[in-house]
């Protein structure tokens, strides 16, 4: 009978020790551990993927502003050649020159909006009064986010580079050995490289007021044979000490070819009546 006791005592001893509530809660608060740590997963895997694209993209544009501003630089350096001869800024050839030294294929594969197309430097003029260019290349870059109307930012590169300026007297105590310069024709001689005479004042007028127009010698302007056939454009290129309009503004007809020598060199060759 006692035996019997004792078992009927431990058996009940057993059941309060086996709990069945706190191990279900047990059970509970294992569950709900586990969706926690999804939760949390599911938002830091979206916050560490956008953080790299994020630094992607600023790499990209990074290396997008320094071949643009180094290859505006050298298309900048190739058109100041052509600004010594004629003093108007080819923005149509500094764009080609700039897409080709970055390489077309390169530009369209990048975030830049329309491709080659997207760059534009029509902004960029030279000083009449200082002969510096100032050099404005604009174009805009695409931002990777999943929104209405595809965002883009605005991009610049601003710079200035002086004009060539030719060769300089270093100050010879002959005068046999001074540098001047002279044209392919061989007329006369200059002392002076900015003199009116070696660099045109090349002016875009409306063909409608070509009739009405005179050059400083009173003389009518009349077509170029190299680059005008028919009728002129609705706007032609004039200078103010020729007697020709031209179509179009590389026209052999607007550009001197300088060459400077030693005076000593050029026997019978009389001086510029401005600059000599």
């Amino acid at each position: 009978m006692q035996i019997q006791m004792k078992k009927e005592i431990s058996e009940k001893k057993k059941e309060r020790a086996s709990a069945p509530g706190i191990s279900k809660k047990r059970d509970e608060y294992k569950v709900r551990k586990k969706g926690s740590v999804t939760i949390e997963a599911s938002f830091a895997v979206p916050l560490f993927l956008f953080a790299a694209l994020c630094l992607i993209w600023m790499i990209e544009v990074q290396s997008i502003k320094i071949s643009v501003l180094n290859a505006s630089q050298n298309a900048a350096k190739s058109a100041a050649e052509d600004t010594a001869v004629i003093p108007v800024l080819n923005t149509v050839k500094l764009k080609s020159d700039i897409v080709s030294l970055i390489g077309e294929d390169r530009i369209e594969r990048s975030l830049i909006e329309g491709g080659s197309s997207g760059i534009s430097c029509w902004k960029s003029f030279v000083s009449t009064g200082t002969g510096e260019m100032n050099i404005c290349v604009e174009y805009k870059v695409k931002i990777p986010l999943p929104v209405f109307g595809n965002p883009t930012a605005d991009l610049k590169e601003n710079f200035r580079i002086s004009a060539w300026q030719g060769y300089q007297d270093i100050g010879n105590s002959s005068n046999d050995n001074q540098i001047v310069y002279i044209t392919d024709n061989m007329a006369v001689y200059h002392e002076d490289y900015q003199c009116s005479y070696l660099h045109l004042s090349v002016r875009f007028v409306s063909s409608d007021e070509l009739e009405f127009m005179r050059n400083i010698s009173g003389g009518k302007y009349h077509a170029c044979e190299k680059c005008v056939f028919g009728s002129p454009m609705a706007g032609v290129y004039i200078t103010d000490s020729g007697n020709k309009y031209h179509n179009s503004l590389n026209c052999s007809g607007l550009k001197r070819t300088i060459h400077a020598v030693e005076k000593s060199k050029l026997p019978g060759i009389g001086g510029c009546s401005r600059c000599s």
